[in-house]
């Protein structure tokens, strides 16, 4: 379980979240969506840590942290373990193969060893369709392969939930289609994910839960039967937005 109570986060002239209260069950697929700036990726990042709130508390399991405290690098170091994250563009390391990327944290951080991680990185990679890759090199792959791969490789740190700010945001039609395969086959699985996307058809699809987002506030938390089916006046004037957004390309 991860549970945000109070928060909130500044910046010089955005109050990017307001007051922010909510709780994500394991074994659930969240999709998040809202207009531009309303606070999505903020929200999202606040659960890695990669965003600091100003205030307000974050509770994983049974430990609560006050973020209105520093917050030490053992507990910065312990939350990312428990929450992956997969960015809109993943970085990799370019002098090491795919396989290298994939156990570099594994045999390092989780001193596993490199057999063990060796073999645990084919399994994440055959769940992708990439263990044919794994002696290429980066550079050698599509935008949609390296995202395929980032989601592989977060998956090799078992995280109790993976976080997914935009994965297909940078992609054509064809290579969103390949990594949306592989987070539809992860919410089959009941991996716990929590998703920023603006694809409406995947969160139709796949999320068990929704939220919609404005000025840094929750709007919206609940089933996508409801979000999609039975809007309110401001979701419908979203949906029929994106919609439009859609025709036009």
């Amino acid at each position: 379980m991860l549970k945000l109570e109070h928060i909130d986060k500044n910046y010089a002239e955005h109050h990017a979240l307001k007051d922010i209260n909510v709780t994500f069950n394991p074994q659930e697929t969240t999709v998040i969506v809202g207009p531009s700036g309303s606070g999505k990726s903020t929200l999202l990042r606040s659960l890695n840590l990669l965003e600091h709130p100003d205030s307000g508390k974050y509770t994983i399991d049974d430990r609560t942290i006050d973020l209105s405290e520093p917050v030490t690098t053992d507990t910065l170091l312990w939350v990312r373990r428990k929450t992956g994250m997969v960015f809109q563009q993943p970085r990799m390391f370019d002098h090491l193969t795919i396989m290298g990327n994939m156990i570099e944290a594994p045999v390092h951080v989780l001193k596993q060893s490199k057999t063990d991680a060796t073999k645990h990185a084919h399994e994440l990679l055959s769940a992708v369709g990439l263990d044919d890759m794994a002696n290429r090199y980066p550079y050698q792959l599509s935008g949609g392969q390296t995202q395929r791969v980032a989601i592989a490789r977060a998956m090799a740190m078992a995280p109790d939930y993976l976080l997914l700010d935009e994965p297909t945001s940078a992609l054509d039609p064809e290579l969103e289609a390949q990594v949306l395969r592989v987070l539809n086959n992860l919410a089959q699985e009941n991996q716990s994910m929590i998703i920023v996307t603006h694809n409406m058809d995947f969160a139709r699809h796949a999320a068990d839960r929704m939220l919609f987002l404005e000025d840094g506030e929750i709007d919206f938390d609940g089933t996508p039967d409801e979000f999609f089916n039975k809007p309110t006046a401001r979701i419908h004037r979203f949906l029929n937005a994106f919609k439009f957004d859609q025709d036009e390309h």
